[in-house]
Formats: C-alpha cells, structure tokens, sequence
C-alpha cells in the first residue's frame, strides 16, 4: 500500500505491545522469517532495543523492513526537546539510520504542536521517513491540521468487528490518510474470534476466525497489526488467497457495538 507520500507500506505487519526482552526480540525475528515486514514497536512499549536486536538477528537487509515507533506521552509533557531527545534514543534502541513511520501514540492536550513540530524536524533530517498519528479523533486531527506543515500519512486506530470505526476511518480517507488498525482480534475480555458470525465465516471459507477477521480488515483498504505471536504467523500471512463476500463483508461491519477493548483506551479521556 502506497501513503501519500509515496513511500509503500506493507499491509499486514506484526505488533510488539506486552512483548520485553529477549521475547520481544525473538518473536521479531521469527516474524521476519516467516515473511513479515513491518514490525510496529513504541517507546512506551519498553522493547526497541530487543526490536532492533530481532530484526538484527534476522539477517534481513535494514531496507526491507518497515519500522514504526510511537512518541510516549509521558515525554510529549515533557516538552519539545524530550521530544526530540526521546527520537535520538529510539534511533539508538534500535539500531538504526532511519524510522520509517514515526506516530504520536496518544493526543495529549496542549502537547501535540510542538510534538509533531519536533517529529518533522527530523523528516527534514531524513531520520524520519513518514510521521503520522495514533489514536484521533476528528477534533484532534482538525486542530494538527491548521498547523502541520507535514501532514500525516497514517492514523493507527483500534479497530475490529465489534469496534468498525467506519465514520472515522472514512475522515481519514477522505483526507489522504491510511488508517492502521490496532487490536483487530480484541483484547482483556472482549471475545472477538469466538463471535458464532465469525464461526461460521471460518468453516465456510475453511479458514480459522483470525484469517476472516485479518481479511475483513484488508478489503476495507487497511493496514493492521496482529501481535507478534510465533504459532499464528503462517497463519496471519496466508489471507491473500481467498476474498470474502460483499455479503460476508456486510455481516461482519453490523457487529459493531463501538465497543473499545478497554474502556479506558477512550482517545477524549485516556488516563496516561
């Protein structure tokens, strides 16, 4: 997939959130052998220094990796030059020239401008390909808009079949804006993979409810990030070689229920 940019993307890559250590490192490099190639890590993640060691230990050349890391919240509120001191460490942790998309995880009030100031800085320095956004809603992308010199070529968002987001992911896409969907299977208690919908999806199409749930989110035009989990990633990578129905397509968007995986992962009123 192509950003506005003009730098590609591949569709599907692997997450890294709860991954440390030497897990998170090993699990990376399974990832890349198995064909993935785009890794998704964040500096709130605590793991970009066993993420770079992974994608050292795969072998694969720095250029056919697709890297993404986030800016935490906790140094946005420190101000722009923790912002731009946070960048330098993340390209240390990492071991690498260049970030390929660098995203602001979460729109902290009155500390998105000079974030995303600090973040094009270092796309004019060629240390940052792409940078883009995690987490907004229409009044955060607005406001970043009517300032960004840069606009954001990505906005990671939490979707899956009982959370489409369907009216904010068409605002992105009206704007140019890919959408990355995080958390395409749920998490903590919501149940998405046993819904009977989805079921009854897989024994049709003779694939597993993760396969559907992965493609339903590419034939709406998405990247997405499954978590990095070694006896899934045959799995996760085998989507392209079946299509659900228009009908099929349907069924699945009317689960929604705009129900967030955990409530306090609210982009108006996340504690952190």
């Amino acid at each position: 997939m192509t950003l506005s940019n003009g730098y590609d993307i591949p569709q599907i890559g692997v997450g890294t959130w709860t991954l440390r250590g030497d897990t998170a490192r090993e699990n990376v490099r399974l990832a890349l052998e198995h064909g993935f190639r785009h890794i998704d890590t964040a500096q709130g993640y605590e793991n970009e220094e066993y993420v770079g060691l992974g994608i050292a230990d795969s072998g694969i050349a720095r250029n056919e990796i697709f890297l993404t890391t986030k800016v935490a919240t906790n140094i946005m509120r420190e101000g722009v030059r923790s912002v731009r001191n946070s960048i330098e460490k993340s390209l240390r942790k990492l071991n690498t020239s260049y970030i390929d998309l660098l995203l602001i995880h979460w729109p902290v009030k009155d500390c998105v401008k000079h974030t995303w100031q600090a973040m094009e800085e270092y796309v004019r320095q060629g240390k940052v390909r792409s940078i883009g956004i995690s987490n907004f809603n229409k009044h955060h992308l607005d406001e970043l808009l009517s300032y960004a010199d840069i606009r954001p070529v990505i906005n990671q968002i939490e979707v899956h079949p009982l959370m489409t987001q369907e009216e904010n992911i068409a605002i992105n896409h009206e704007l140019g804006i890919q959408v990355m969907a995080w958390g395409p299977f749920g998490q903590n208690d919501i149940d998405v993979l046993g819904n009977p919908l989805l079921q009854t999806l897989a024994k049709k199409y003779q694939k597993t409810a993760s396969q559907i749930v992965l493609r339903w989110i590419i034939q709406r035009n998405l990247i997405t990030i499954p978590r990095a989990k070694p006896n899934h990633f045959a799995e996760n990578m085998d989507i392209m070689t079946f299509r659900l129905s228009d009908e099929d397509m349907l069924a699945i968007s009317a689960l929604n229920q705009n129900l967030r995986s955990n409530v306090l992962n609210d982009p108006e009123t996340f504690p952190w």
